[in-house]
């Protein structure tokens, strides 16, 4: 009737006729959008700093919160989601099917407008991303590109084709320069702590020594107190009081910048931590305050954030955690961190620092601005070229990668990460920060082999190493959940670190090995001995010295190891790879150093018969023992096995001593496996529950599918059995009950008569209502296949917004009686969210990723 005609609207450019008689409502395609602005091309891991909103110091609520529309809390980008969010785009099956069939029918531009109208490119913060989505638009982008046959086609397709390699080289070439400053600046300050060089109180004591030009070695170098190198009582304890304020002072800096990066989580985010605490709350266990809100922070610049960026290489989004400021207050913390003396590293926080510079570079080429998948690619290269730089070791950068932090790693991305980390490792290589054109402090070189009889030697030193990866994640527990739990220290981290670096320089100034920089203790402990004593820190005495340097080694050892425990999982940029490097390098070199006295005193005992009697080669080299300990010992924390192997091998560069690596990491790994099934990371990840599924593992299921479901409350399906239209009111009530799940990225199932229909995910059911001007009045079109007939307004103003865009018709579905096998490799494979299960054809519930997780985690041990 014309009297009651509908005034119909469309939330997606959807134009559609007034009157009855003129047919079926028609649909035209929306104009392209030409982003001029930040918008929902930003990048997806850092807040837009050009937009006119606050950045993420906290966690920004969505902003239509109302008295009339009371929501629970969530996380969303700090740019307005009116700006933000595109349109819903259709199932991937739907997607794929739509475009080989149309494509040749309508010509390139249906794809271009296809790919610009049905393709979201926003994600909320602490969600999951959509590689289908995004790998469904990359392949749209090609097309396009391929469809121009002209002379600027071809030319662009170039252009495109190279983005990938420039963006490499960028990144490879910067992270060198920000290892460069902090491998330059953090030795300066370390050594400030010791003394000054007279020629110049900006060089660190070796660039000093180098400069030197009088007959006395080292004479422009002076020390505090006394200025003669502390010989006297009084200057001794000048030089003490000095050194242990630099190490307060300097940790207190590094500190302070830390916290500077804290970040608060609202109670929808099911997470405990975000940072390196291994005693955070499970998800659940936080303690409430009256409001009925959880207080929990993190901080981007603590920790290493090696586990945080495994995470976010899986497809998590963590908005700001890769941005420029975490770049910037990490890089200077770092240097504060190292400089003051604390059982830290700095190789691990050089994965964090190079994937941030690879997510800032990401945004000259909007290629992957705009795409969080092939984004992902260059965040692999990333961290790769990070560990390139922190070991010197390229193809060790690429095996890392490969091995510990990548989810997804096709093999074009392959040859790309090596590219970016020999362009890191040369630029390092042409900087020289240390002068001795060496990558990194710790590269040696062997001139002897080793003996048949050292094969005992080296698998007992891999169980060792195996074994004190296992105590060190077990003792690191304890600590965070004893001392760590206290209410004060938990409520002031800065006090902890205070603690911990005050220890620090009151126990580390009076032994000779923990005084040393870890980098430079690790390169004393594993260089083959020279025929100078003064450059060998009485790592190489005399046969009657031996037992003494033994015992000195042994207090250092019991130092360190107490110092790299309660100095993990403090709040200051701090990594753990080298640190527990030297603890197993001061084993292997007392290990080797017992075998060469053993040795010296019964030459003819007959595990020595293979030992050369002639030249000055030793039997034994006790830095052999203690670069393979040291291996194996990393690799009892992180559990890396060919990475270290490379890594070694390229520290060396000596192929006799592989098979010695790899002995001693396979023993270890097995060890460590035994006595503790998680590394460090993987520790990490689990207590902090983060939604992450490792694909390196095979669980074996003593369950169906039908376990794991449970058939979802009417508040949490949309029935459009009598009607397609369903009021707005009812979708925000039905949009709560989602997020108070804590399902952020779930989705609502749209049934008619128990089948199911459709699927709108959470994220684009609320931007679309939040663009509704009159919520509490308007009816939302959930489904078309009645048409617009069974609707009539009363007054003929009524609005109806056409909400089909937002749905996914064809939702991919399992039958319940599928194997938990092929569920598994779903979610694992494509990535998935969330997955419908139906029943004879009937819908039965739905299997969210964080449903699945629960499940694994309540498996048996299974094998990886």
């Amino acid at each position: 009737m014309a009297s009651d005609a509908r005034s119909i609207r469309s939330s997606r450019g959807v134009h559609m006729a007034d009157d009855e008689d003129e047919g079926p409502p028609k649909r035209t395609r929306p104009p392209l959008r030409i982003h001029s602005e930040p918008d929902e091309t930003s990048s997806l891991l850092e807040s837009v700093t050009d937009a006119p909103s606050r950045s993420y110091k906290t966690a920004p609520l969505t902003p239509r919160t109302t008295a009339s529309h009371p929501r629970a809390s969530r996380i969303q980008s700090s740019v307005s989601p009116s700006i933000l969010r595109t349109n819903r785009t259709q199932s991937f099956v739907q997607r794929l099917s739509t475009a080989l069939t149309h494509l040749e029918d309508h010509g390139p531009d249906w794809a271009i407008a296809t790919d610009q109208a049905y393709h979201k490119q926003w994600y909320d913060q602490f969600t999951s991303t959509d590689w289908v989505n995004d790998a469904v638009k990359e392949a749209f982008r090609i097309k396009e590109l391929r469809a121009r046959k002209d002379i600027r086609g071809r030319l662009a397709l170039l252009y495109d084709a190279s983005q990938g390699w420039l963006l490499a080289a960028i990144v490879g070439a910067l992270t060198a320069g920000v290892a460069f400053f902090v491998d330059v600046s953090e030795s300066v300050l370390f050594d400030f702590k010791n003394g000054y060089c007279g020629n110049g109180w900006y060089f660190s004591r070796r660039k000093c020594c180098l400069s030197d030009v009088s007959e006395e070695f080292c004479s422009s170098w002076r020390t505090w107190g006394e200025g003669d190198r502390n010989e006297t009582w009084a200057g001794m304890v000048g030089g003490y009081t000095v050194f242990i304020f630099a190490t307060v002072l300097f940790a207190m800096c590094a500190s302070a910048i830390t916290m500077a990066t804290r970040t608060d989580l609202p109670s929808s985010i099911r997470i405990s931590a975000l940072d390196e605490d291994l005693g955070a709350n499970r998800p659940g266990d936080e303690t409430k305050k009256d409001d009925g809100q959880a207080l929990r922070q993190y901080y981007t610049a603590a920790g290493s954030g090696v586990a945080e960026v495994k995470v976010i290489l899986s497809g998590f989004v963590m908005h700001g955690y890769l941005g420029f400021r975490t770049l910037f207050m990490k890089t200077i913390g770092l240097v504060l961190s190292v400089a003051s003396g604390m059982s830290l590293g700095k190789e691990g926080p050089y994965v964090h620092i190079a994937t941030c510079i690879g997510n800032i570079c990401c945004r000259l080429f909007p290629k992957y601005n705009s795409n969080d998948a092939k984004r992902r690619e260059v965040l692999s290269a990333s961290a790769a070229a990070g560990v390139a730089v922190a070991f010197g070791a390229p193809l060790g950068g690429v095996l890392f990668s490969l091995e510990e932090v990548s989810y997804y790693f096709p093999p074009k991305t392959l040859f790309r990460t090596f590219f970016c980390c020999i362009v890191a490792a040369i630029s390092l290589k042409f900087l020289d920060p240390y002068g001795t054109s060496k990558i990194v402090m710790f590269e040696v070189r062997y001139e002897t082999r080793w003996h048949g009889f050292e094969i005992i030697a080296f698998t007992i030193l891999g169980a060792l190493g195996g074994l004190f990866g296992a105590f060190f994640i077990k003792a690191s527990r304890f600590w965070a959940t004893t001392f760590r739990k206290i209410k004060f220290i938990k409520q002031n981290p800065t006090t902890e670190v205070f603690v911990v670096a005050l220890i620090t320089g009151i126990i580390c100034f009076w032994n000779r090995y923990t005084r040393l920089p870890v980098t430079e203790l690790l390169f004393e402990l594993a260089k083959p001995c020279s025929r100078n004593p003064n450059d060998d820190w009485r790592l190489c005495p005399l046969v009657e010295d031996i037992p003494e340097t033994i015992k000195e080694l042994g207090i250092a050892l019991v130092v360190k190891t107490f110092l790299t425990i309660i100095t993990f999982g403090t709040k200051v940029p701090a990594g753990v790879y080298v640190p527990t490097m030297v603890i197993g390098g001061i084993i292997g070199h007392m290990v080797g150093l017992a075998l060469q006295y053993l040795h010296l005193t019964q030459p003819g005992h007959f595990l020595f018969q293979s030992c050369p009697t002639e030249g000055h080669f030793p039997c034994v080299v006790p830095g052999v023992y203690a670069l393979v300990t040291a291996g194996a010992a990393m690799c009892g924390v992180t559990r890396l096995s060919v990475t270290l192997v490379v890594i070694l091998f390229e520290l060396t560069g000596s192929l006799d001593y592989v098979l010695p690596f790899s002995l001693a990491v396979m023993v270890s790994k097995w060890v460590a496996d035994w006595v503790e099934p998680l590394s460090i990371y993987d520790l990490l990840t689990d207590l902090n529950g983060y939604p992450y599924l490792d694909a390196k593992m095979a669980p074996i299921f003593t369950s169906e599918l039908s376990d794991i479901i449970s058939s979802l409350p009417p508040q949490r399906i949309i029935d459009v059995s009598n009607s397609s239209l369903v009021p707005a009111v009812e979708l925000r009530r039905k949009l709560h009950s989602l997020q108070a799940s804590g399902e952020l990225d779930g989705g609502l199932p749209l049934l008619r008569d128990g089948v199911l229909v459709g699927l709108i995910p959470a994220p684009d059911l609320e931007y679309a209502l939040d663009g509704l001007k009159n919520e509490a009045t308007d009816l939302c079109l959930m489904e078309t296949e009645d048409g617009y007939h069974d609707y009539e307004s009363e007054d003929g103003t009524r609005m109806l917004t056409d909400f089909t865009g937002y749905v996914d018709p064809a939702p991919i579905a399992l039958e319940i009686r599928s194997p938990m096998e092929l569920v598994y490799e779903l979610f694992v494979k494509l990535g998935l969210r969330f997955l419908c299960i139906t029943q004879e054809g009937q819908f039965a519930g739905m299997v969210h990723k964080k449903d699945l997780l629960k499940y694994l985690k309540n498996l048996e041990p299974h094998s990886r």
